[in-house]
């Protein structure tokens, strides 16, 4: 019976695999295995009795709060235009140097992630603005490509992301489902805020290593990232700067800052981040009805597919697990020789495959909630598990030949560039993701160190 488990895990990701809606995807297949298995003998309907609860519990849970106001968040700051003031200003100070553009693109990738976190948004943005200006000074197709691709999925990891949310909830359940199976009754918890608190380092060493390649490519080949050495600094453009910078620099600080702080939960500041959006996009004069309506419009598109998610990933479990699926991937993964470096490798190495075909809910909602309590339970810390999985699965929008962050790119593209220089130019980048990946896996205090200073500052 359990193997049917595995067959039903196969058909899922095969489904996914050919385009079919996710949600629907996860839920039609689990009922159509759930009713033949039960024909067998091998299911017991009474497993999807607990399906209403599982949405009920969806609907009351205040963390998944964060979800549609970060995304709105995120929506407005892209209507406030924030990402090509910041495009055109750092453009203009950074043009007298070697590599200087592709620099400011990854500094403006990594502000856009820590206050809108919407990657496709990101990667259309600086592909529109940043893109052409790179080719026409001298770029490097490969190089221009790769950096803007890599810099718009730094939302995915830099907090406040809509990754990290989703996964601190599917692991703040698996933690506690690992404790109660250890005969830990009164478990510890695992909130979001650890998650953002963990992802600060590792994010932050990604930006310096992005930047580091960039500029040794310039120093080593300057033809493939020439600077205008003859340009000068316009004048007013340090006032110019302020002005670009100010606003989102003010919303992450009163976003991430009440979260580290201890003043807010991750809903709480996702509640002051779209106040903020709003605000901005009054002060830049970027606010009417006709902008709110689609705000709102794409806010709930996006929203309603996150949720239809989870109520399609609530029937796969419970079918997955009535028919012994977890039973059977804890024996296989505690049976590996090796224990648990070769359990994490094992699933950290799927996941890497995965990304080549899955988006990162998918994966989060199918994969992490079967592998997650067994790994936690081998004695992983939740905070190290969820960085870890958390830049794997970044590299479901870089990785070829599905990367999302790829298909947003060339869609926006100007045709001298080719698909072919969009997929070598990411490789040196995904490379610098497995080399942080595995860093962290040798010193795991770069994820846990800053959240247990914090928590032992209470």
């Amino acid at each position: 019976m359990e193997y049917i488990a595995l067959g039903l895990f196969a058909l899922v990701l095969i489904a996914l695999m050919f385009g079919f809606p996710v949600a629907f995807t996860l839920s039609g297949v689990s009922l159509i295995f759930a009713l033949g298995a039960t024909l067998f003998g091998a299911f017991d309907m009474a497993f999807l009795n607990s399906v209403p609860n599982r949405i009920f519990s969806i609907m009351n849970n205040t963390t998944l709060l964060a979800v549609p106001l970060f995304v709105f968040m995120g929506i407005m700051l892209e209507q406030s235009k924030i990402a090509e003031q910041l495009l055109t200003t750092m453009d203009e100070v950074m043009r007298g140097f070697i590599g200087g553009l592709g620099i400011s693109v990854i500094l403006v990738g990594a502000l856009l992630a820590a206050s809108t976190g919407i990657v496709g948004a990101t990667v259309v943005t600086m592909g529109l603005l940043a893109l052409p200006t790179m080719i026409k000074q001298g770029y490097c197709p490969k190089l221009a490509t790769g950096t803007i691709c890599a810099s718009g999925t730094l939302g995915q990891i830099i907090p406040p992301s809509i990754v990290l949310i989703l996964l601190g909830d599917v692991l703040s359940s698996a933690y506690q489902q690992a404790q109660l199976n250890q005969g830990i009754f009164s478990p510890e918890t695992l909130s979001v805020g650890d998650l953002f608190i963990g992802a600060l380092l590792p994010g932050m060493l990604l930006v310096l290593f992005y930047i580091l390649y960039v500029f040794g490519m310039a120093w080593l080949k300057p033809e493939t990232a020439p600077g205008l050495s003859s340009a000068s600094i316009p004048a007013g453009i340090w006032t110019r700067v302020l002005g670009s910078l100010l606003p989102p620099l003010v919303l992450i600080i009163l976003v991430l800052g009440s979260i580290l702080g201890g003043f807010a939960t991750p809903t709480e500041a996702a509640s002051i981040g779209a106040l903020g959006a709003l605000v901005l996009a009054a002060l830049k004069n970027r606010l009417n009805l006709a902008i709110l309506n689609q705000v709102m419009r794409d806010t709930l598109m996006v929203t309603s597919m996150i949720f239809m998610i989870f109520i399609g990933a609530a029937f796969f479990s419970l079918v997955f697990k009535g028919l012994g699926g977890d039973d059977l991937i804890h024996g296989l993964l505690a049976d590996l020789p090796g224990g648990v470096f070769t359990a994490m490798l094992l699933v950290m190495v799927f996941m890497f495959v995965l990304g080549f075909f899955l988006d990162f809910i998918e994966i989060t909602y199918v994969v992490v909630p079967i592998v997650a309590p067994i790994l936690l339970m081998m004695g992983i810390d939740p905070i190290w598990l969820g960085i870890m999985i958390a830049i794997n699965l970044q590299t479901a929008f870089l990785t070829p030949p599905f990367g999302f962050a790829l298909f947003y790119l060339r869609g926006v593209a100007p045709q001298g560039v080719k698909t072919k220089d969009i997929y070598l130019g990411v490789m040196p980048f995904i490379g610098i993701q497995l080399l942080v990946l595995c860093l962290i896996a040798y010193w795991p205090e770069l994820a846990t160190w800053l959240p247990a200073q914090q928590s032992n500052s209470y």
